[in-house]
């Protein structure tokens, strides 16, 4: 056992310096220059926020009526956030780094990573004013909350996975960054983050089908498992309470162990020519 450990500090210590290094790097890089710093970190969500609750929950009336709702929107666009950031960061990361990639010697995916675990402190930044929000707003907490981390894991794994495979394909098409930036915006409308579920699926027919289908996609099942172990279990459709069949429930988690294994085969697969093409 102790030479197992021995041989795996061996091999990824100088990994785990040099992303303890880009992290700090990458972090304070940033905001720097800005009057407020790490501070927009939490300021970009709570505005967007505020347009998304004054739009939707008041203008449109589309709430799911109950006093958790801005609690459960916060958490949303937080979560949301954390990938957005990642993808952009992350995409562009092999070829933003590709100088020091050519000049020191160390695994490509790390640079990757490092963007990803950027995004991550942000949002465990967000965690905390989504927490400070919740007590305000007196939400009772369940023992569901233990779930939380897995949730989270879950969800840092799928966008990992994708990240990955972007910065791939960005390598050879810069036009990937151009085409993600259209479909994630279509992909935040398109989700239950800046409208209910229940709200979808209380209309009935063809559209709680299509409601209850859009949990199948792992960005919207772990953002709404997070939603129900924080912060409201009572109000907040999962795939685990909404859809019957045990091979439906797990679609998601094949879905995020499946791309997260593509992400890392095809980085991995292209990673030694990628000092060549750039």
């Amino acid at each position: 056992m102790q030479e197992l450990v021995s041989k795996l500090k061996a091999r990824y210590d100088y990994a785990w310096v040099v992303l303890q290094g880009l992290v700090k790097t990458d972090f304070r890089l940033r905001y720097q220059g800005s009057f407020l710093g790490i501070a927009w970190s939490v300021l970009k969500p709570l505005m967007m926020f505020c347009v998304m609750y004054v739009v939707f929950g008041k203008f449109l009336r589309m709430s799911d009526g109950t006093p958790t709702y801005p609690v459960v929107l916060l958490l949303g666009i937080s979560s949301w956030q954390f990938v957005t950031e990642s993808t952009n960061t992350g995409l562009r990361s092999v070829v933003d780094r590709g100088d020091l990639l050519r000049k020191i010697h160390f695994p490509n995916y790390i640079v990757v990573v490092s963007a990803t675990v950027g995004a991550m402190i942000s949002y465990a930044i967000n965690l905390c004013v989504v927490l400070l929000f919740a007590l305000v707003s007196r939400v009772d907490f369940t023992w569901r909350v233990v779930l939380v981390p897995i949730n989270i894991i879950q969800l840092y794994a799928v966008t990992l996975g994708l990240t990955l495979i972007m910065a791939t394909m960005y390598v050879y098409f810069r036009d990937i960054a151009h085409i993600w930036e259209v479909l994630q915006q279509l992909v935040f409308y398109g989700m239950p983050i800046i409208y209910p579920l229940s709200y979808v699926i209380n209309r009935g027919g063809i559209y709680a089908e299509l409601a209850r289908l859009e949990l199948i996609n792992p960005f919207a099942q772990t953002i709404q498992d997070i939603r129900h172990n924080l912060v409201a279990p009572d109000t907040q459709p999962t795939v685990w309470n909404t859809l019957d069949n045990p091979a439906l429930q797990a679609i998601p988690v094949v879905l995020t162990i499946a791309l997260l294994w593509l992400g890392v085969y095809l980085f991995r697969r292209n990673s030694r020519k990628f000092a060549e093409v750039m």
